[in-house]
């Protein structure tokens, strides 16, 4: 049985931990869910790779999410095995023969993803060219809009999508289009600007789309990144369907992820060594803060000190994981405070998303320990840098 504690510092004060611990607050990832199913006009599918612990997935079941983005046999195993009536859709556009016939006669998955002719040859060719699956056509978006760029690796032209459509309409099947903005957008008009190539692709091609799907992208708040409102990006994505002409019953999809659980976690890690302007810590790169090696992700930091209380003032430090390797460092800065030492527990806020999913067990060392804590999520309230945000604002156009 998880064990449940009013918050952060409560733990700390009772368990006294040595490793990780994973503060959820399941609370919070009910809430977040809820307002994505209340303000997005269609269905809202959870990316599962953002994190799959089933405690999330319960959580955001009781929010009202019945479906989910899937990538994998593992990740729909996974979910069918909490709600064997939950819609999953395998939406990565690029799948073994072997995961495409699993996934259509073993787990009923009629929804798929491609990008390109062969991979659409491929999916005809492993479900026996049945005429029950619905061909999602993923276009590539306008890059530099997000803090983790996805252009390049997937994504199609509208000219190649058009022929992709026209393709899967010869072979009687029914098609819609997806794309993806990038992971941490912060612009709501890369949803507007994105939305207007599918229009594009769908005029092209002449085919009424069984589903529009907006994915992903939708960010949340970290210290540095003052994210707009959820309202923003909804009506920006209202407004982008109203210029797309559509059959009645065309499904509206979208696939949060970041955006949904990151506020549902924090992580508490202990400090081993302080050498001047680092610290040492029991996790790390390889464990649950590989996220912020990238640029734009930055996590509120706090230190938790049963006993007393940490200096007001705070001074930069970089941070080095657990292991022996040389990669295993975050240069930061991270402001806190001046007197941190060994022994001290720091509460690193908005860690739900990514951190469980990229874990590794290098060195042995893994975070493996969580608790259910009840106080409100820990946020950042460092504003968007202005140049950061017009640097945002100008490639969303």
């Amino acid at each position: 049985m998880i064990q449940t504690f009013a918050d952060a510092a409560a733990m700390v004060a009772a368990l006294k931990p040595e490793e990780p611990v994973y503060c959820y607050r399941p609370h919070e990832l009910t809430r977040r869910a809820r307002a994505f199913v209340d303000s997005f006009p269609g269905e809202v599918l959870y990316a599962v790779k953002c994190n799959p612990e089933p405690l999330v997935v319960r959580a955001l079941w009781e929010g009202g999410i019945r479906h989910f983005d899937t990538a994998s046999l593992p990740e729909i195993a996974e979910v069918r095995a909490l709600y064997p009536e939950a819609g999953c859709y395998y939406m990565h556009p690029v799948k073994s023969r072997e995961s495409i016939r699993a996934a259509y006669d073993q787990h009923g998955i009629r929804h798929y993803v491609v990008d390109h002719p062969d991979e659409l040859e491929k999916l005809s060719d492993c479900t026996g060219r049945a005429g029950d699956v619905v061909v999602m056509v993923r276009l590539a978006t306008a890059r530099g809009a997000a803090v983790y760029d996805l252009g390049g690796k997937f994504g199609c032209t509208v000219e190649q999508g058009a022929a992709l459509l026209s393709a899967a309409k010869d072979r009687g099947l029914r098609a819609g289009v997806c794309f993806h903005v990038g992971s941490q957008c912060l612009t709501p008009t890369s949803y507007l600007a994105a939305l207007k190539l599918v229009r594009q692709c769908l005029d092209m091609a002449g085919v009424e789309p069984a589903v529009i799907d907006v994915g992903g992208g939708f960010p949340t708040e970290y210290v540095g990144s003052d994210a707009p409102p959820l309202g923003d990006f909804m009506e920006a994505i209202r407004q982008g369907l109203n210029g797309i002409r559509r059959p009645a019953d065309c499904c509206i999809w979208c696939e949060p992820g970041r955006g949904m659980v990151a506020s549902g976690a924090s992580l508490v890690v202990r400090v081993e060594m302080r050498r001047d302007g680092f610290l040492y810590l029991n996790d790390g790169v390889y464990g649950s803060l590989c996220d912020l090696k990238f640029p734009g992700i930055h996590l509120p930091m706090r230190v938790v000190r049963p006993g007393g209380q940490p200096s007001a003032e705070l001074a930069p430090f970089g941070l080095f994981g657990p292991t022996c390797d040389c990669y295993d460092q975050l240069p930061g800065p991270y402001m806190l405070p001046a007197d941190v030492r060994e022994g001290d527990w720091i509460e690193i806020g908005q860690a739900g998303a990514y951190t469980t999913a990229t874990r590794t067990r290098f060195n042995g060392f893994f975070a493996g320990h969580a608790v259910i804590v009840q106080d409100e999520p820990f946020l950042p309230t460092a504003p968007m840098r202005p140049n950061e945000a017009a640097r945002l604002a100008a490639a969303a156009e």
